[in-house]
């Protein structure tokens, strides 16, 4: 019998990270081997034209540059969840980067692994910066034909 899929999105943030080690200690834990999922790590890269739309005329080498970074910060990004994965004995994972807005890719993914759980991080931006930035966990807690954990970082209370 197949494993049913877990998508998990990762980027550059803290928060993502975190939903990945909660998802690895509750959901793969005690037992990694044995767990009933399979896990799909993806990354979503912003399009280098999309990032270098702002740049102007006169500006026909940005968007190789911008690729290139952006190449640099999903390979750093899916570096540190191998890693994770790795301290945790986790080895039955895909790891995947995507072109496009996280929240298409996200929703896109569970489609094409054919998801039971879509985990997300969540920035816990407020109701402004939430509805001028908008919302990938709001987003796809709409959208993604499946059940989706938004994982918040704990605050730390003085």
């Amino acid at each position: 019998m197949e494993k049913s899929a877990i998508v998990l999105g990762v980027d550059e943030s803290e928060h993502s990270l975190y939903a990945l080690e909660w998802t690895l200690s509750h959901l793969f834990f005690p037992d990694p081997a044995n767990c009933p999922f399979k896990l799909v790590i993806l990354h979503a890269k912003t399009p280098a034209i999309a990032a270098a739309s702002v740049a102007g005329p006169g500006t026909a080498d940005v968007p190789l540059i911008i690729d290139e970074g952006m190449k640099k910060i999903a390979g750093s990004v899916l570096e540190k969840a191998k890693v994770l994965c790795h301290a945790k004995l986790v080895n039955d994972v895909i790891f995947e980067v995507s072109d496009g807005d996280a929240r298409s890719v996200l929703c896109e993914a569970v489609e094409k692994h054919n998801a039971s759980i879509l985990v997300v991080g969540s920035h816990g931006y407020g109701a402004m910066k939430r509805a001028i930035l908008g919302s990938v966990s709001d987003y796809c807690a709409h959208r993604a034909h499946c059940a989706v954990m938004i994982v918040k970082t704990p605050t730390t209370k003085h």
